[in-house]
């Protein structure tokens, strides 16, 4: 489906089979002489037919497409490689470029070390693995680093119909970005802020404390004029008011959380998301799928890490698991 936004500005919806958000919202901006497409998709064939049909509809130019990401998520740049012209760059915030090469590498972080150490077993990390976001992950083609341009907190891109700023909001990545179009008051906020779900906030490795920071370029973002705000899935709304509803759900997750431990200390990160309230269907074992868990365990271990941070939570390193106790 193809959606107006504004003159030469469309919003693509890109069905994203087997995830809970459904669709990715991907923008396209038609310039006078070269195009941009905002965020991609999972490298999926579903995915690549879809977009391929809507680029189509809207005249696309193959050979001068270029590439714009919010984020390093694959359900955003999966099939960046695949769509970027030959004359086309990529475009993304110069932080989660460093991450992705060095993932792409295969010398970067890979998951595992410390959910194994916080209450997942071996087998249940490893479903994760099969079934989470690394089964859509970028082993799956060559990354090609020259294709790509890194962008800094406040670099503008001329598109054409627009001019976009770049407003650097660590968080949900520790480079995402939305992009600001200060005369038209448009924001696109990628998953900084959604309004359907609340963005998942997972604890990064070399990146203390990512919830802290994630709230804290929730603040940042309030100051901007925002009329429409354009989010990476689902629908829109009420920007600050959003904005404001988001602060307050993760105030209560720190305190469901502390209140969890306080009933029952010396828990595990992975008992302590068993506990917690989500809304997500448990199979008929009472068990969460492999990819949620792998998403709610993040979540948890993040607002662990904060309230570790401000002393309102006391990490045990204990054998075989590290423990959680109130002070």
């Amino acid at each position: 489906m193809i959606y107006d936004i504004d003159r030469d500005i469309y919003r693509i919806a890109v069905p994203l089979e087997g995830s809970p958000l459904g669709t990715l919202n991907a923008y396209f901006f038609r310039g006078p002489e070269e195009d941009y497409l905002m965020d991609t998709g999972f490298h999926t064939a579903q995915c690549e037919d879809s977009l391929r049909t809507a680029l189509r509809a809207l005249d696309y130019r193959p050979d001068r497409l270029n590439i714009l990401n919010t984020h390093l998520h694959m359900d955003h740049t999966g099939l960046n490689h695949v769509f970027v012209g030959k004359l086309g760059r990529i475009y993304i915030s110069g932080v989660d470029l460093d991450r992705m090469q060095r993932h792409y590498r295969k010398d970067g972080y890979r998951r595992g070390t410390r959910d194994l150490r916080e209450g997942a077993d071996q087998a249940e990390f490893e479903t994760m693995l099969l079934n989470g976001p690394e089964k859509n992950s970028a082993d799956r083609f060559a990354f090609d680093a020259g294709r790509y341009v890194p962008l800094a907190d406040g670099q503008r891109l001329d598109l054409g119909p627009c001019t976009l700023q770049t407003v650097l909001v660590p968080g949900h990545t520790p480079g995402n970005a939305m992009f600001y179009v200060p005369e038209k008051k448009l924001m696109f906020t990628g998953d900084h802020v959604l309004f359907d779900i609340t963005p998942n906030i997972t604890f990064w490795p070399e990146y203390d404390n990512a919830l802290q920071r994630y709230l804290e370029s929730l603040e940042r973002a309030k100051r901007f004029d925002v009329a429409l705000a354009l989010p990476g899935h689902r629908g829109s709304g009420d920007y600050r008011a959003r904005i404001d509803r988001i602060l307050l759900h993760h105030e209560h997750r720190l305190a469901e959380i502390e209140t969890i431990v306080g009933n029952e200390p010396g828990l595990t990160a992975y008992e302590i998301t068993r506990r917690m309230r989500w809304r997500i269907h448990l199979d008929e074992n009472g068990r969460f799928p492999p990819a949620q868990l792998w998403f709610a365990a993040g979540e948890c271990m993040a607002h662990l890490d904060k309230l570790v941070a401000d002393g309102r939570m006391c990490r045990v390193e204990g054998e075989p698991y590290v423990t959680y106790h109130l002070p």
